[in-house]
């Protein structure tokens, strides 16, 4: 039934209550497993008063560390199942269910925060926007 399982990570604690049942769905349906991290883009921080060359840079060590810490995570949590860590930089919800279509993901699996009041009005609902766009089932999970 699934065959492509991409699971959006934010690297934090949570990620490893949720793995687990990412892993127990790719067993039981034979599927690839595509943990997806999400590096901010940095556009949204421009409104600080940053040298415009240091953006770029900024954005780049944070993927590379992401990077490091992704292999970690998939070797942890996937091993013996076919996965693979990837990070990309952009805005989290559109580029979660971009790298869905590009990669014939079947289901998307992500953690819920939870978050309420004003981190919910900052930050808004990840997992609530790709529930709204993605054209692919999206299984969405509280971790504790």
């Amino acid at each position: 039934m699934f065959r492509t399982i991409l699971y959006p990570v934010d690297l934090s604690d949570d990620d490893a209550k949720v793995s687990q049942l990412v892993a127990e769905l790719a067993r039981t349906f034979d599927a690839r497993i595509i943990a997806l991290y999400v590096a901010p883009s940095m556009i949204q921080y421009e409104i600080f008063d940053l040298p415009t060359a240091s953006i770029p840079q900024l954005v780049g060590d944070i993927v590379s560390g992401a990077e490091k810490v992704m292999a970690e995570f998939v070797q942890k949590h996937f091993a013996g199942l076919t996965a693979e860590g990837m990070v990309v930089s952009g805005d989290a919800a559109e580029e979660i269910v971009r790298q869905a279509e590009a990669h014939g993901a079947d289901l998307i699996v992500m953690a819920t925060h939870g978050r309420k009041g004003l981190n919910r009005l900052l930050f808004g609902s990840v997992a609530e926007k790709v529930v709204k766009v993605a054209p692919m089932p999206v299984l969405t999970v509280r971790p504790q």
